[in-house]
């Protein structure tokens, strides 16, 4: 078979769409639909096969939607700053700046080679001064609010990267870019952004989404909203609230319990137990929730007591593993007497027990009736809790309080190749913060890289003048945590050119929500949690109208090499995009990346499987089409087909469109109307677009991306004719089978019911079997039946004789 030249066509047909600028958007009377892919890290190796699939899918999805008549909004951009990009350019020698400037146009090359249908004069890009110019006034406006604040904190500390992790960065104690590297706990100053002031609307806001239930969960569990009590605990004059969801069991708390992360737990440590407390602080490796509940209940005694507030007693107070320093005060009550791990922790440690809600045996960590609790025994726990509040409550101790999983965000990195925070430091006038005229705070280019923060370098930068006294005083040298710059860059695209503003406003309610957001499962509780943040703190400065930034989250499968192991480098396993599109073509890579499996499923690359998209779309662009009449078969599959593939692309069930797609070829193949001709290609081109365009030139007008998806005639669907076919293939089959029983045969004799002889074709039977068929109805006095085969024929199941 002659090969065809795709990578040409493939040039013509991109090179056409940039001239004519064929997928850039304004602001129009269509209703708009705004589909996004994650922006990449444009890394130095280039586009990797999962950049290829997951893009593939939203192109699709967009051009989908421009045929059905929508105002698409298709942008792309980079994520350009963050510590890949500075150990890039650490390792090459080369500035992250000019590194990423070389890295980005490779990426866009590429990409455009991949036929993708973005809105390039959308393009933005993290390092460029002017986007993150708007990271620092974004900040600013959450300072002046109060959402941004500083504060000492135990924080994941990094040693290869050298710097602060968010706890969502954190995996099984270990740097999720460093997975060799042990996470440590170290107490810093640093920058947080007060997300759990918006954490009811958080939890709440997700039953308006169109997410899968298990992302919505994710959410839900990551922000973990509890209703409780908050009670006030007497500690040498100081008063800690403490939180708990079972205030039933307040009678029942036999020692405290502080985070050993707690930022002024060593207020609470007396001088005889120092030794024994630094001594265990050494081993606490994460402040993240997942990690503390791995490890072994571990603690020591400070040698302080608290008074319980109803009681007068003195309790204990411990430093334990196992207590987030954020949740609450960081400090917890134990009853070990109804809870599981209290109760190990005080057999441990050898602490008191008491049992206060009525059971056979401890630990009970159920509901029941309260005992040894005193003026309240008797009464169910649901009861016990509203009656111990209102005593708290009338004694000023306690009041009824819902808390979070949920931390304030810290954004504060200790690394060169970030947004700089806005923030001058002065002796005099203490936190200060940048003027707005003055913004950006632009990264100084001169700065040497090493051990530590780069910034920390360029002395010249840091010296500043105090924006209030004009006296001397010097720069934060914190840069801002990358999710801040993908917490709103979707805003930017719908105005990405505006020097004056973030946005404007008219074009940002007009675009937004996000309609169509694809990406990995990985990001739902961290990204978005931080985008859902961001966008309605932008709402409350009146910028925009929307509550949420994703109207639909889809999650992608992973591409896995040909074993289904991890592809890399180091097992020599990696599918190189470019390579298979030089060999196969762009279009046949597309194709066979969403024909695999369901696009949410992981599958692995199957060199077969490319060869057999490429041999399809061969036959597809040699064909010679031959517009007639088309007859009831090809119009009922050809109909069926536009109303079942919009469906399937609808619900990202794109490996059953192309399923469909090569039937309905399969049918008209042997010739059809223009119209229908027209109908296919259209179809075809949201997965193959330049094959689609290519063929659309020999009998369309303009771009076929530019044209409207085809309307079905729900009158010309006969399931009928479908179900004969099926009969029809399943008869090929069976006939295969009788020969390859009796091991010979010269010529095939089949029977069936008289209304169904339409149905097989002598023709097709013949040469699917590759011997003379002869097709009978039951009821012919003339037909040939030696063994009476006709006597036992059913519905759409026929008689076989082989002679």
């Amino acid at each position: 078979m002659k090969m065809i030249d795709f990578g040409k066509i493939e040039r013509k047909w991109q090179k056409r769409w940039e001239k004519e600028k064929a997928f850039a958007v304004t602001r129009n009377q269509k209703e708009k639909y705004y589909v996004l892919d994650m922006f990449p890290y444009p890394s130095g190796e280039g586009l990797h096969i999962g950049h290829a699939f997951v893009f593939t899918l939203g192109d699709i999805y967009a051009r989908f939607k421009r045929l059905q008549g929508f105002n698409v909004l298709y942008p792309m951009g980079y994520d350009a700053l963050g510590l890949p990009a500075e150990n890039a350019a650490i390792k090459y020698k080369e500035h992250p700046m000019d590194y990423n400037k070389r890295t980005t146009a490779n990426f866009m090359k590429q990409q455009k080679a991949m036929g993708w249908s973005y809105d390039w004069s959308r393009i933005v890009r993290t390092d460029d001064s002017d986007f993150y110019k708007w990271d620092q006034w974004i900040f600013l406006k959450m300072f002046e609010r109060g959402l941004a604040y500083r504060k000492k904190s135990g924080v994941n500390w990094c040693g290869k990267c050298q710097t602060v992790l968010a706890n969502e960065q954190v995996v099984n104690g270990r740097c999720w870019r460093h997975e060799e590297q042990e996470v440590e706990v170290k107490q810093l100053e640093q920058w947080f952004l007060k997300i759990t002031d918006y954490a009811d609307e958080l939890v709440d806001g997700l039953d308006k989404l169109d997410w899968s239930e298990r992302a919505k969960k994710l959410q839900r569990n990551w922000i973990g909203r509890s209703e409780g009590t908050e009670v006030d605990f007497d500690v040498n004059g100081n008063l800690w609230k403490v939180f708990t969801t079972r205030v039933d069991t307040l009678f029942g708390v036999t020692f405290l319990v502080i985070s050993a992360q707690h930022p002024e737990l060593m207020s609470l440590v007396t001088k005889e137990q120092e030794t024994d407390v630094r001594k265990f602080l050494k081993k606490i490796k994460s402040t993240k929730q997942e990690d503390m509940d791995k490890l072994e209940k571990e603690g020591v005694f400070t040698g302080s007591y608290a008074q319980h507030p109803l009681t007068g007693e003195e309790i204990p107070i411990w430093t334990g593993n196992f207590v987030v320093a954020d949740y609450g005060s960081g400090m917890v009550m134990a009853v070990p007497g109804h809870d599981e791990r209290d109760y190990d922790f005080a057999k441990k440690y050898q602490l008191e027990i008491k049992k206060v809600v009525e059971a056979d045996k401890l630990p009970f960590s159920g509901y029941g009736v309260l005992v040894n609790s005193e003026g309240f025994d008797g009464l169910k726990s649901e009861e016990a809790k509203n009656h111990i509040t209102n005593a708290l409550q009338m004694k000023n101790l306690g009041r009824k309080k819902k808390a979070f999983r949920l931390r304030d965000w810290l954004i504060s990195r200790q690394r060169y190749w970030g947004t700089p925070i806005p923030i001058i430091y002065c002796d005099k006038c203490g936190i200060q913060t940048v003027r707005e005229k003055d913004l950006p705070v632009k990264l100084p280019k001169k700065v040497e890289f090493g051990k530590g923060n780069p910034l920390l370098t360029n002395e010249s930068w840091i010296k500043v003048k105090c924006p209030k006294c004009s006296g001397g005083a010097r720069r934060e040298t914190d840069t801002m945590d990358t999710f801040a710059n993908s917490s709103w860059y979707f805003l930017r695209y719908t105005d990405s050119g505006n020097n004056k503003r973030i946005f404007d406003s008219k074009k940002a309610n007009y675009w937004m929500p996000v309609d169509f957001y694809i990406g990995g499962p990985e990001h739902i509780t961290m990204h978005l949690i931080y985008a859902r943040f961001y966008t309605k703190f932008l709402r409350d400065l009146g910028l925009i109208q929307i509550d949420e930034p994703v109207r639909r989250y889809f999650t992608q499968g992973i591409v896995h090499a040909k074993d289904g192991e991890k592809m890399s480098k180091s097992r020599g396993n990696v599918i190189e995009p470019l390579k298979i599109i030089e060999k196969y073509g762009a279009d046949t890579l597309r194709l066979f990346l969403v024909s695999v499996a369901s696009s949410d499923k992981d599958f692995n690359w199957s060199d077969k499987g490319i060869e057999g998209s490429l041999r399809f779309l061969m036959r597809v662009m040699k064909h010679k089409w031959r517009a007639k009449k088309s007859d009831e078969r090809v119009e009922h599959y050809v109909n069926k087909s536009i109303k079942e593939i919009a469906e399937d692309i609808e619900y990202m069930k794109y490996n059953l469109a192309v399923i469909k797609l090569r039937k309905v070829f399969d049918v008209i193949e042997s010739g059809c109307s223009k119209k229908d001709m027209e109908s296919f290609v259209k179809m075809l081109s949201v997965f193959c677009p330049h094959v689609g365009e290519e063929l659309w030139s020999r009998f369309g007008k303009g771009l076929v991306s530019k044209s409207s998806w085809p309307k079905f005639d729900e009158k010309k669907i006969n399931d009928s004719i479908e179900k004969a076919d099926e009969a029809l293939s399943k008869t090929v089959n069976d006939i295969a089978h009788v020969l390859k029983l009796i091991g010979k045969g010269e010529k095939v004799y089949v029977y069936v019911l008289p209304q169904e002889v339409k149905n097989y074709d002598e023709g097709f039977l013949s040469e699917k079997v590759g011997l003379p068929v002869k097709v009978f109805a039951v009821n012919d006095s003339k037909k040939y039946d030696p063994q009476g085969k006709s006597k036992k024929v059913k519905p759409g199941r026929p008689g076989i004789f082989v002679e």
